[in-house]
């Protein structure tokens, strides 16, 4: 008598692999949260008619300052490695742009905040016009690279970020720190919490 053994092929789970081109924005996330809440929170503990702490006034802007350019290289950093994974060019060349855009977007700040201190003779304008400026560029610059890569955190989050970066400025000292400590500060925790379960579900 012969048994006749019938092979069952092994069944093996396809390994989770991050789609070609996808732009992790955790780090970015977590630097530009720092530098919102160290940079406006200390603002907005140092100012306004009683202060709680005596702190100098140019330490918040250094603060918001290198968090943003930290965060700026970790987002060029991202993108870099994204580029390397995909393969179509027009997907490539978008984000080459979107890229270039952080450094034109910036520099044209940088002129019109300095260009405008200049001509009402008023330095002290730069404090606020930083903060507000530099988060409604991030914002813009958000929601152009959210449509380009059709991510809608990163589209959700530009457009919270410009909104209450703007918005701010109708309130005076210190509550218009707070606002960017908190709303700002807080959209960044929360983004990068939501961006892990992006990439995972973009990964299954």
């Amino acid at each position: 008598m012969s048994v006749t053994a019938t092979a069952t092929p092994a069944v093996v789970s396809p390994r989770a692999t991050r789609t070609p081109g996808e732009v992790d924005n955790r780090s970015t996330y977590i630097s530009f949260g720092l530098a919102y809440v160290l940079g406006h929170g200390s603002a907005a503990l140092s100012k306004g008619d009683a202060p709680v702490l005596d702190l100098p006034g140019w330490l918040p802007i250094a603060l918001l300052g290198a968090g943003l350019a930290i965060g700026t290289v970790l987002a060029t950093r991202a993108a870099l490695r994204a580029q390397s994974t995909a393969t179509d060019p027009d997907e490539i060349l978008s984000g080459k742009l979107l890229g270039a855009a952080w450094i034109t977007a910036f520099a044209a700040l940088f002129l019109t905040i300095t260009g405008l201190a200049a001509a009402v003779d008023h330095p002290d304008l730069q404090n606020l016009l930083w903060p507000t400026g530099s988060g409604f560029v991030v914002g813009l610059l958000y929601v152009a690279e959210g449509a380009a890569r059709r991510n809608p955190l990163h589209y959700t989050l530009g457009t919270w970020l410009a909104l209450t970066s703007t918005g701010a400025l109708l309130l005076g000292d210190p509550g218009f720190y707070w606002v960017l400590t908190l709303a700002g500060g807080g959209a960044y925790a929360l983004a990068a919490l939501l961006e892990r379960r992006r990439l995972a579900s973009h990964s299954r």
